[in-house]
């Protein structure tokens, strides 16, 4: 499966975003789709992660209650919703898709991951 995330802006603190990852290929139901980010000179971290139905989400803490993940498998689309936006949310996200939603939660070396190319999100105070 192929990922292309985009929907990044710059926006004001307090103000909101959605970003977009569109899946190609036949089974991205199949996969549960995740969201990470990476500010500059910081490691990569979990934004937050869903089942492949969609049914199941978690979010890292600091993010929780301001981000909402959803998914249509028929439009093979995975979403980010980013509400009150914070000037620490500023970083690239990526959306990437894996065997299982544990494998997202905690990447590991033995797990596949397909990585969408990133979109800049930038907030301002």
């Amino acid at each position: 499966v192929q990922l292309q995330a985009s929907g990044g802006g710059s926006v004001m603190a307090g103000e909101s975003l959605r970003l977009s990852c569109v899946a190609s290929g036949r089974y991205f139901r199949n996969y549960a789709v995740g969201w990470f980010r990476q500010a500059p000179g910081q490691e990569r971290e979990f934004v937050g992660a869903t089942h492949g139905s969609g049914t199941m989400t978690y979010y890292a803490d600091a993010v929780k209650g301001r981000f909402t993940i959803s998914r249509d498998n028929v439009e093979r689309t995975a979403w980010l919703q980013m509400d009150n936006l914070k000037v620490e949310d500023t970083a690239i996200y990526y959306c990437a898709a894996g065997n299982t939603l544990q494998a997202l939660l905690k990447l590991s070396p033995v797990e596949t991951y397909y990585w969408g190319r990133g979109t800049q999100v930038t907030v301002s105070s």
